[in-house]
């Protein structure tokens, strides 16, 4: 099964959704917002993806965070993502065999190939 999480307002979520829609590729949305996520889906994309992929510093919600947070969520990033799912750079695609953060069309064509 083919899972896509993001937020539903988010444009590159949007994208994402409609590529793979184009594409024919039958997927599960999951809204961070709305469905949430757990610690342990957090942490099977952190060994995979890395902290530096999974926080998303360019997000409204990271701007908003003061020195300390910021700090803090580098140090231990888990619990602020579950608290705060927006900080999730987005989207994310999970395949059998590949996680992916962000959307680009190459990268999904690339992972999806033979995957639907």
């Amino acid at each position: 099964m083919i899972r896509i999480y993001g937020i539903a307002s988010c444009d590159t979520c949007r994208k994402a959704r409609q590529w793979l829609t184009s594409a024919g590729i039958e997927h599960a949305w999951i809204d961070l917002r709305t469905d949430g996520i757990t610690r342990e889906r957090l942490e099977q994309w952190r060994e995979v993806l890395g902290d530096a992929a999974l926080i998303n510093k360019r997000s409204k919600t990271w701007r908003d965070f003061d020195t300390k947070q910021r700090q803090a969520t580098e140090a231990e990033p888990l619990p602020v993502l579950v608290d705060h799912p927006t900080l999730i750079k987005r989207p994310i695609l999970e395949t059998p065999t590949t996680t992916l953060a962000g959307f680009s069309a190459a990268r999904y064509e690339a992972a999806l190939a033979g995957a639907d």
